[in-house]
């Protein structure tokens, strides 16, 4: 890889692991769930759609006529986990709630048995599927159970990962051939308009620490939208392949990121479950990577191609 291409792969690397980091310094200083999401969504829905203005990718999008698929996925995706992940982190630690979201491809992987024939676990992907519900196993009985509060806190992430999990189901079947920058944007700006009312009902009681803004801004700016152009030129140096290997690194950084800037301390329960569930995923996914990363590689790589044409 060149120095650009692993410069961008750790940055990558760190703009997704960090996420959870963020959302909880933000309800920790007070700022309610609901508006954590919608401020989030709400400028990062700016920013895309500003892009896909310019890019000139809207239009498709629109004679396309997929409404009610965007706004499904928009829901699975985005209104739904948002504000669970950000309620869960009231509860439970940063580094806890990344590794409970690692579980999307296990989620996946439970869907295909019934949705999604072209990716049901069979042999070692089966393997895989008890290898990953066995860390979430020892990570709720020995790191959570007996705590009421913990225990709300998980339930509420592994439901967000079961939308994680929904989302890209929605985009491979029925949004694949649009524009992923016109769909982001859109989804998101669907977003900004479902959890006003939310954010509306429970704003802020008190103007967020500088440190809770700074958090809110780099969720918007940073890990939504420059993510998602950065991601695109990741896949555009390295390829599609390679780039998402920080499909497993993420968790990993985040728990990292816990520790070190939050003093966390995940229990043993904790790693453990993390060993079995990234060593779940893996296997799970028959050692290729996760559907939700391949759709995004897909989009990205589509994107890449559509602009090598466009100059």
């Amino acid at each position: 890889m060149s120095t650009r291409g692993w410069v961008l792969f750790a940055a990558m690397s760190v703009i997704w692991g960090i996420p959870y980091l963020l959302i909880k310094v933000a309800v920790d200083d007070g700022v309610p769930p609901a508006f954590v999401a919608w401020s989030r969504v709400t400028l990062a829905a700016a920013v895309l759609l500003a892009l896909a203005q310019r890019a000139g990718v809207l239009e498709p999008l629109r004679r396309a006529r997929l409404g009610r698929w965007l706004v499904l996925y928009t829901l699975a995706e985005i209104v739904v986990p948002f504000p669970l992940i950000a309620w869960g982190e009231q509860h439970i630690s940063s580094s806890l709630a990344a590794i409970l979201i690692a579980t999307v491809p296990i989620m996946i992987a439970l869907l295909a048995l019934r949705f999604d024939p072209a990716e049901r676990a069979t042999g070692t992907r089966l393997a895989g599927l008890v290898i990953g519900l066995a860390g979430v196993v020892a990570l709720v009985g020995i790191d959570v159970a007996g705590d009421s509060d913990a225990l709300l806190g998980t339930a509420a992430l592994l439901v967000a990962a079961l939308g994680y999990a929904i989302g890209p189901m929605v985009l491979k079947r029925h949004l694949a051939a649009l524009d992923p920058r016109a769909t982001m944007g859109a989804a998101l700006a669907i977003s900004a308009v479902l959890l006003a009312p939310l954010a509306a009902v429970d704003p802020p009681t008190e103007v967020p620490s500088g440190d809770a803004l700074a958090a809110l801004l780099t969720l918007s700016l940073v890990c939504t939208a420059a993510a998602f152009v950065l991601f695109a030129a990741l896949i555009a140096a390295i390829g599609p392949g390679r780039a998402l290997v920080i499909t497993y690194v993420n968790p990993v950084v985040a728990v990292t990121a816990g520790m070190l800037v939050l003093g966390e301390r995940p229990g043993t329960g904790a790693f453990i479950g993390l060993v079995l569930i990234l060593a779940g995923s893996w296997l799970s996914t028959d050692g290729r990577l996760p559907v939700r990363a391949r759709a995004l590689a897909r989009a990205g790589d589509g994107g890449s191609r559509r602009r090598d044409r466009a100059g």
